[in-house]
């Protein structure tokens, strides 16, 4: 395998400042990415920024409604799509609005006036901007902030099949396919006596799309076409489950529950049935699958199976 590439520019420091750090292009990529935005105003980007920007626009990337997606150390806060871009915004904000302070906020359509001014007014702070593109009014608004920073990206097309996942370790380097799996309702399966409404199987859809996101051990609970509690990176599958209930509070009760990989466990789903989460969609494929199973027959959860997983790492 042959990779060209071109250094874009150097950066003022790497994750932390103490290391040093720089930005590249590959040139022997087909795949629109963060290297090939415009950054129309603010500060310089930083490394950090560069990871999350990739991170938010490859989510939104994969919704043809409109969509938002909020970031925040390469993790997910809020994640919506709906028929409109302003009604998606509000309910990827309201996912988690702590943690949406100083995010990032990608969006996959083109934003005007009136959603320039409700972002500033519904943010406390944004640290980067990125979509498809802006009307002349609206960069005027975003003008008034002068660090905020504010790129133009065509959300276009995946990933292409050639390009490849690296991760360095030292003295190696990892290579893999990206994670691009997609699966359609046909390819599921519902293994408990009880069955999914039509309505929540939508919403179990959903789910099932965007936990592929969130840096494993992922649990993501939805409403609709919107994230209402996202608890990432744990060590435990039990602990993500808790910090996206206590993340999600109230609007637990009827929420869907979406896990990246099998639950070790029935602990999880008595969690889950003590907070009146409505269904789960989860790969299936743990030695106690048989236990988890009856434990959601025991409460009329449904479940529905996915045969493949998504760990993040």
């Amino acid at each position: 395998m042959k990779m060209k590439m071109r250094k874009v520019k150097d950066l003022r420091y790497g994750e932390n400042p103490h290391q040093k750090a720089a930005f590249y292009k590959d040139l022997s990529s087909e795949t629109l990415g963060i290297a090939d935005a415009e950054q129309m105003q603010g500060k310089e980007l930083s490394f950090n920024n560069i990871l999350d920007l990739s991170a938010a626009y490859e989510i939104v990337k994969a919704f043809g409604q409109p969509a938002v997606s909020i970031v925040k150390h390469n993790n997910p806060c809020g994640i919506a799509s709906a028929d409109s871009l302003k009604e998606a915004f509000i309910d990827a904000v309201d996912c988690d609005r702590l943690s949406a302070f100083g995010g990032i906020m990608a969006f996959n359509r083109s934003i005007d006036a009136e959603m320039a001014e409700m972002i500033l007014r519904e943010s406390d702070f944004v640290e980067c901007i990125i979509a498809s593109e802006y009307d002349d009014k609206a960069k005027e608004i975003f003008s008034t902030k002068k660090n905020l920073r504010v790129l133009k990206l065509p959300v276009t097309g995946s990933i292409s099949k050639n390009d490849k996942d690296f991760k360095k370790v030292p003295g190696g380097l990892l290579i893999q396919d990206y994670d691009m799996k997609t699966l359609e309702r046909a390819d599921m399966s519902v293994v408990t006596e009880t069955y999914p409404s039509e309505e929540v199987w939508n919403t179990l859809m959903f789910g099932w799309k965007v936990v592929k996101y969130v840096k494993s051990n992922a649990i993501v609970l939805c409403q609709g076409t919107k994230t209402v509690g996202i608890g990432a990176g744990q060590m435990s599958r039990v602990d993500s489950v808790i910090i996206a209930m206590r993340k999600a509070g109230a609007k637990t009760k009827g929420a869907v529950l979406a896990s990246d990989a099998f639950f070790p466990k029935t602990d999880s789903i008595e969690v889950a049935r003590k907070a009146g989460i409505s269904a789960i969609v989860q790969p299936g494929g743990s030695i106690r699958d048989n236990e988890v199973i009856a434990a959601c027959n025991q409460f009329k959860l449904p479940m529905v199976f996915t045969g493949i997983r998504h760990f993040r790492h």
